[in-house]
Formats: structure tokens, sequence, C-alpha cells
């Protein structure tokens, strides 16, 4: 049992119900009116700002712009969640209740089925503080002192105590995106396909609100059919009282609910994921539905046929959708932290390529991009707009993940819906990935441990005019003598084979073992390479566990933490979190609390002085 100790004033003793069998959902009474009264125990639903049933408008659109410029208006997206300013407060329900809605674990921050005692001030207080970062916790910092800092001891998510025998986990973990096969007609091999399924650690199930499927991420229509009407009566039983279903766990599984409008989306996770990491992903995947059919073709869909079947216009798409669901199962860092990675680059070379991007500018380029190897390199766009992550990451994983698109070889134009920048219509992309043969460019072909391509490289050109291919296709050949003549495309193929640094790289002699870093200006991050402490995919996964342990840690809590410390028998590990940066790093277990925080702040002293390499700041505006 995990314990918890945060500088929150006196002690708040809750129960500790992660090591008990979660009760069933209650019966549903014969007198469903008295639930719309005071009596009624509030499920997980929740009345939050922006996740409610009629919000059609996905909370993840509401992030921060890719660059500099802010959308104005907008929230802060923290976590799956639509706030402003500060957090919001999460409800408190009474014991009686904890059963009812879901059992949580002890390392969800959100979670109030939980121990959190204090300590004295002799042993957490704010002297603890400077001791842990050194100089780095100003006078200033130390006001309100409830929000400074937060210790942990944990069992270790390397253990057997949160991820059962690891062993077993990483052999099932292995096969976790293999296909299942069909069930034959005459049902022969139905004892060893649902085998199959039920050994999955993770699914995705999207339903109409009438209860029709239409993706699963896993399994046929003859495999989920039954599971998808226990599902649907189990969402519609809250929403006949206005109290939608949010999450709730059920054995080792938990159970994420995402409502919007005439969509249902759920995600099934055994794998360490809270139900804020869960929500965000379910978010994408309904961005992933908005990017191909539009919110007002979606909706006029249902309103004239509610019994519509989804899958006929989505038809051809279920790939992306599966991508997607496959980079969340593997773990993604952008997601977690509703960021974009981007390649290291001198400032001066990106300059360089800006400056490119702006003199080979046709009048009919809304936004263009050069990605490399699914890293942003650089941006050009309009003076007062900006591009949002959630629309930057559906482009990405049709691109560098689905592979659809690259596998086709050439130029590509497709039409698609960017829901952060207008979710009512089409905009149009031209798609280029630099060849040899073609561009004369040496681009290295060979995949990674990750899955993704060393060496590709991809023009992305947005434009609103549907009749502007030959003209971004010319931009796009001047785009590439220009940057042939002044040296950019040799200077992005050299970073691109550097890959990412390792810790010691950064800084010699190191403690951590990996990283993640986030300009929460600029909206982007960097980290770390995986090498050679998590070089399996089953290892990375783990990490990236850890890491959304961290950010549920910080951001979930109703007066946000600063710091947050945690150690367990296999690793140490601090999230801090400032007005400029997250940090969220790991090291061994034996590393001492000072020799992390030291680590810590070197690292972020070496980003502060490496910030125009890390991040691309402004983009080339016109």
């Amino acid at each position: 049992m995990a314990n918890n100790t945060s500088q929150e004033g006196s002690p708040q003793l809750k129960p500790d119900t992660s090591e008990e069998t979660p009760p069933p959902l209650p019966p549903r009474p014969e007198n469903l009116t008295f639930l719309a009264g005071s009596g009624r125990p509030q499920s997980s639903a929740g009345s939050v700002k922006g996740t409610q049933r009629g919000s059609l408008r996905p909370s993840l659109l509401q992030s921060k712009a890719t660059t500099a410029l802010s959308l104005e208006g907008s929230g802060q997206y923290t976590h799956g969640e639509t706030i402003s300013g500060s957090s919001t407060p999460s409800r408190q329900p009474s014991l009686a209740n904890i059963g009812y809605n879901y059992m949580r674990s002890a390392s969800d921050v959100d979670d109030t089925a939980s121990i959190r005692s204090a300590v004295p001030p002799s042993e957490s207080g704010v002297g603890d503080v400077e001791s842990l970062l050194g100089d780095v916790v100003t006078e200033r910092d130390q006001t309100a002192f409830e929000s400074v800092a937060s210790v942990r001891q944990d069992p270790g998510l390397f253990e057997e105590t949160l991820f059962g025998d690891a062993a077993e986990l990483e052999k099932e973990f292995e096969t976790e995106l293999d296909e299942i096969d069909e069930l034959k007609t005459d049902g022969s091999n139905q004892e060893s396909v649902m085998k199959a399924w039920r050994s999955k650690l993770k699914h995705y199930l999207i339903l109409s609100s009438a209860g029709k499927p239409i993706y699963s991420r896993h399994g046929d229509d003859h495999l989920i059919t039954n599971y998808i009407g226990i599902i649907q009566t189990i969402i519609s039983f809250y929403n006949s009282a206005d109290d939608p279903l949010r999450s709730f766990t059920a054995g080792d599984a938990r159970f994420a609910i995402l409502s919007r409008g005439y969509l249902n989306l759920v995600a099934i996770s055994r794998l360490h994921e809270s139900f804020s990491e869960l929500r965000a992903q379910l978010e994408a995947l309904y961005m992933q539905i908005l990017s191909t059919l539009t919110l007002p073709n979606m909706e006029r869909m249902f309103s004239s046929r509610p019994s519509t079947d989804l899958r006929r216009p989505l038809q051809g798409t279920e790939s992306l959708l599966s991508a997607l669901a496959d980079g969340f199962t593997r773990g993604s860092p952008s997601t977690l932290l509703s960021a974009l990675e981007c390649l290291k680059l001198r400032k001066a070379h990106r300059n360089a390529i800006n400056n490119t991007l702006l003199k080979c500018r046709t009048p009919s380029l809304l936004y263009g991009l050069i990605v490399a190897n699914g890293r942003l390199v650089s941006v050009v766009r309009p003076k007062k707009h900006s591009l949002h992550p959630g629309d930057l990451h559906l482009v990405f994983n049709m691109l560098f993940e689905a592979g659809g698109v690259k596998a086709g070889g050439g130029e590509n134009w497709i039409p698609l819906c960017l829901p952060g920048f207008n979710n009512t219509g089409y905009l149009y992309m031209y798609v280029s990935f630099l060849s040899a043969s073609r561009d004369g460019v040496e681009v290295e072909e060979r995949r990674t441990a990750d899955g993704k391509g060393e060496g590709e490289v991809a023009i992305i050109f947005i434009s609103a005019n549907k009749e502007g291919f030959f003209e971004l296709r010319q931009m796009r050949n001047d785009l590439i003598e220009q940057m042939s003549k002044n040296g950019s495309l040799d200077h992005i193929l050299e970073s691109v084979s550097q890959g990412r640094s390792s810790c010691t790289d950064i800084l010699p002699g190191t403690v951590l073992r990996h990283f993640l870093y986030k300009s929460r200006s600029n909206v982007q991050y960097c980290m770390s390479s995986y090498d050679p402490f998590f070089s399996t995919p089953f290892s990375r996964r783990r990490l990236l566990s850890i890491y959304g342990d961290l950010h549920a840690q910080l951001h979930s809590r109703p007066v946000r933490l600063k710091i947050h410390y945690t150690t367990s028998t296999s690793y140490v590990a601090l999230a801090w979190s400032s007005p400029v940066f997250e940090l969220y790093c790991v090291a061994p277990a034996s590393t001492s609390r000072a020799a992390l925080a030291q680590a810590a702040t070197a690292l972020v002293n070496w980003a502060k002085r490496s910030e125009e390499r890390l991040f691309l700041i402004g983009g080339a505006v016109f």
C-alpha cells in the first residue's frame, strides 16, 4: 500500500480500497425517479466543463497552439479536462459512494480512495523542499506551501504489486498488437478466438448512442456484439439520470467512457494508466473520426437516422484508428503531455529553413510543415492563426504511424478536417516524402525499434483551395531546390541520423536514465533516448506508465503541485512543474534525493540554454 506524504496541513485519512475486490454495480431500481434527487450517489461522471454529453467539441482541441501564438479564449488542456485558470476542484464523494462509483488505485492523485498523511514540518517543511531542489526554489515559491511538494513511497511500477507477474505480462505484451483470427461460421475456433480476445491488455470500443458498433481494436462484430450490448446498457443506465458515467473499475481492468454527441467511446485497460490518460486517448480517437467526417456531416446522419451504421462512411479509415490506438498502447508522450516533439537543430539552421519556406510560399498556402521522423522541423503559418497539437497528432499518425500515405509513394492530395482549426469543413493536404531517386537526397530508409523510419522526411502543405494541387507541387519543388542549395536538407538529415541524445550525452556522469521536458509556452517537448535502459517495447511501456503516474500527481489535485517525488525498490522519479516548463525524470533506486535534485536542476539549466535548438519558437509567420 502506498504511503502518500504531502504538505497539505492536517492529516486526511480516507479508506484505501486498492486491495479490495470492487463491488458490482448496484441493481437497477424499479423506480428511477429518485435518481434525479439529491439523495442519488454521484457517479464518476461529474459535471466538468468540456466533458458533458452535449458538448461535441473535444476538450483536447482547446489546448494551446504549437507555437508562441495561443488560441484566444481557450482553456488550458490538462490531462483530458478543460479548465480555466487553476485546476477544477474535484468532488469528494462520501465513503459510501466510493465503491459505488469505481475503485481507484493509490497511484491516482484525483482518486479519493487512497490514504494521504501529513508529516511533521521538520521532515517535510520548506527546508526540505530547498534541499530537494537546491537554490531553484525561490522565496516567492515558498508561499502557499501546501502546493509545493509531494513525496511518495511507492511499491514501484517495475514490481509485481502493480504489474502482476512482470515476466508473464511482458509475454502478453509482445503479442498485444497481433490480430485476432475471425470466427469461423461453424464456430470450431470460437474457444481459441475468445481466449485470444480476453488475453488482450487493452481494448478500444466505439459505438453509437443507439448501441450500434462502430469500431473495435480487437475482434469483429460477431465477437464483440454481446459486450457492446452490456456496455450500452451500463451507459444508458447513467445517462437516463443526466449523470453520464465516465469511468469505473472491474477486477483488474479500468473502464473509461467518453460520450460525445451521438458517440460513446470506451477504453478498457489492464495496463497501469489513470482514467485521465484513458479519456485523453478517447478524445484523440474522437478527433480522428471528426477528421474524416466533420461534425456537421456526422450530426446530419444521426439526426435523420439515429440507428445509422457509421462504419460505412468510415470505411477505409480503420487503419488510422488502429494506428492511433496502438500508439497509445505502446505509450505516447505526445498524448500524455498534449505537446509535440521537435527535431533538434541549430538556431541558424532552423532560421534558414523558415526563411526558405517564406520565400517559396504561394498564395494558396494556409499551413506548411517540414516533418522528420515524426518530429517537427519547421512551420509556416499566418500571423493570426496557429496549429493545435491535436490536429498535428492526427496528421503525424496518418503519415508516420498508419503508413498508408507513404506506402502509396510519390505525392498525395488528401482532403481532411482539422477539428482544432475548423471541425465543420475540409481542408486539403499535399504530402510528399523525400526520396533519393526523385530528389537526389540520401535518405536512409530503415526502421527503428519504435517503428518509425529514421529517414522519413515529409513536406506537408495545407490549403483551403481544393484546386491548389499543382500550385503546391511547384512550391514543393522550389523548396527542395532552395534547401538543397543552402544545405538545409543536409542539416535535417544529419540531425535525424544522430537521433535523440542520451542523458549522459547531455549531462556527463548524470544519475538520470531518462527524462521528458515540456516547454509550456511552445507546447513542445524533448526527451532523451530510450537506449540503453529502455530498449524493449515493454520497458518503454513501463517507463511511460511512470510518467503517466507523475503527470497525474501534478495535474489532478485541486491545488496543483509544483514538485512530486516518488521512490520505489527499483527507481526514483521526480516531476517538477513551473509556469515555464514541466520536467519528468527517472533514476535508479540507489539515487539520493539530493543527487536527483542536482541532476534535475542541471537538466533544466541545459534546456534553458538550448531552448532555441530544442524547440520551434514562433516559426515562419506571414
